[in-house]
């Protein structure tokens, strides 16, 4: 908790719902469990918690292509074989087309 603070972060009002620890909000604006190692996501009264559920997936989808991307990367850093640029290039070329999807339905 003392490294969340000294990287920034600064202590909310509220708590963990799994294990009741104080939430910390990041440099970011997201909310954070130190004891979890999660991110929290607040749901207000009416809002949908289907949304929520769908950017969360969103997200991850997210983090995970551009992985994906810096793999493919360092793959084609190594390459010097055409047949397996031209692979790695399709590769990277499509993920780079679903990123740019989910960042749309995401409003980005």
């Amino acid at each position: 908790m003392a490294d969340l603070l000294r990287q920034g972060a600064t202590l909310t009002e509220l708590a963990c719902p799994a294990c009741a620890s104080p939430i910390f909000r990041l440099g970011d604006g997201k909310l954070w469990c130190a004891k979890c190692k999660k991110r929290v996501i607040v749901v207000k009264e009416g809002e949908e918690s289907s949304k929520i559920t769908s950017m969360m997936a969103l997200e991850t989808l997210e983090t995970t292509l551009l992985g994906k991307v810096q793999e493919i990367q360092k793959k084609m850093q190594g390459e010097e074989r055409v047949e397996e640029l031209e692979k790695l290039s399709k590769t990277l070329s499509e993920l780079l087309e679903n990123l740019e999807k989910i960042r749309k339905m995401k409003g980005i």
